[in-house]
């Protein structure tokens, strides 16, 4: 156990599945998980994107990413299109189905937020947040 307490990764995948396991209890509540509701609010944000472009933005492998939107394809939430004659390039579009799961899930998501942050404490989440969104954007 010693060199756990060590490992950086470990303590951040260990810390990611707390808090991905708080948020999908909440946002099970309207049939997603963080992961999905995170793609739809991304897609809603940016408009159509390729899969390609899907999966950097959200720092997902495509292989990750095509297993989170075959769920949400099924249901209706999202739909796919060739683009042109390749049928391997996609452009992923939120529909308006989508639009309303989304719009349900807010209060479901603002729930858990308002849980984490009660646990954790406002400011250090911030800061962590923080802390995090810096990690991504400087691409170590």
């Amino acid at each position: 156990m010693e060199g756990l307490l060590d490992d950086d990764c470990f303590a951040i995948r260990q810390a990611a599945r707390y808090v991905s396991q708080l948020y999908d209890r909440h946002l099970a509540n309207v049939g997603l998980t963080i992961t999905q509701f995170s793609l739809m609010g991304r897609l809603r944000r940016e408009g159509s994107m390729t899969m390609r472009q899907l999966a950097e933005a959200m720092r997902m492998q495509r292989t990750t990413l095509v297993r989170t939107i075959q769920p949400l394809r099924r249901n209706g939430l999202v739909s796919s299109e060739a683009l042109g004659q390749d049928v391997r390039a996609l452009s992923i579009s939120l529909t308006s189905a989508g639009e309303e799961r989304l719009k349900a899930g807010r209060e479901h998501w603002y729930a858990a937020q308002a849980e984490f942050e009660h646990r954790f404490g406002e400011q250090r989440a911030a800061a962590l947040r923080g802390e995090l969104f810096a990690m991504t954007r400087d691409s170590i």
